[in-house]
């Protein structure tokens, strides 16, 4: 993809133990373009996580390289968010001073930092909890707290490894159509990583289903559903024939992995 915001080229990992080794990924390949809503999906264990944490800078592939406007990736970076499925807030701090922290290294004043700091609280729907502990706050709102945090210093890249999956299904929906509110009024490219098929369908411009483990790329799905979206298309044959396609493409991988493990004939 020529011009791509996020290009991973033949990227390895491999993780040693002692004299155990195990390869995560093996040659993954994948193009982000700017502004595009890409996630990944596939059985457990195939390296989602991992490769996301190498376009992170969070972790360094064993071989291959992954470039961010055709700068390769060393380490952490401003141009990048990271949301975990952990909530990871600070509990001594108010949710407003949660998202302040993010922003201690710019070069703003207090004033502004608050200010900031108040206007992606209000992005996620929090601003009347910013003086409110995480203790104080329910686990969806934690959540927003620690996306607001993540956009507040305006990355151009947001990197979310399952943020969802200790929500509730209701709640877990909410987010789901927050998230994409969030994206459609303020376009960045965002890689996302869901054991969800659905989640996957409804929040994404593409699906990229990982093979087993060693993970690669086994297909990409482009979800050609329109914009804005609405939780009633999930039940349009549209919406069905996209997750059913992207779930055949992951049963034919847990398929192989049992064959492999000798329980299926």
């Amino acid at each position: 993809m020529s011009g791509a915001k996020v290009e991973i080229t033949e990227v390895r990992k491999e993780f040693v133990d002692g004299k155990r080794r195990v390869l995560a990924l093996d040659g993954a390949t994948l193009s982000l373009a700017d502004n595009e809503f890409v996630s990944l999906v596939g059985t457990s264990g195939c390296g989602k996580s991992t490769l996301l944490s190498i376009v992170a800078g969070l972790q360094e592939p064993t071989g291959g390289e992954v470039l961010v406007d055709g700068v390769a990736v060393d380490g952490p970076g401003r141009d990048r968010g990271v949301v975990f499925q952990t909530y990871t807030l600070f509990p001594w701090l108010t949710a407003r001073e949660n998202v302040e922290f993010a922003l201690r290294d710019e070069s703003m004043s207090r004033g502004q930092r608050r200010e900031q700091a108040l206007e992606h609280l209000k992005l996620v729907g929090l601003e009347s909890f910013a003086d409110a502990h995480p203790g104080q706050l329910s686990g969806g709102m934690k959540q927003r707290v620690a996306i607001a945090r993540a956009l507040s210093y305006r990355p151009e890249i947001l990197l979310m490894d399952e943020p969802f999956g200790a929500l509730d299904a209701l709640t877990r929906q909410l987010m789901q159509e927050l998230l994409t509110r969030v994206w459609e009024r303020h376009r960045l490219t965002v890689l996302f990583v869901t054991h969800d098929v659905e989640e996957a369908v409804y929040v994404s411009d593409r699906v990229v289903v990982m093979t087993n483990r060693p993970g690669r790329i086994k297909t990409e799905i482009t979800v050609d559903l329109p914009r804005p979206r609405s939780y009633d298309m999930v039940s349009s044959p549209a919406f069905a024939a996209i997750q059913g396609e992207v779930i055949e493409s992951i049963r034919g991988e847990s398929l192989a992995a049992a064959n492999l493990e000798g329980t299926v004939q």
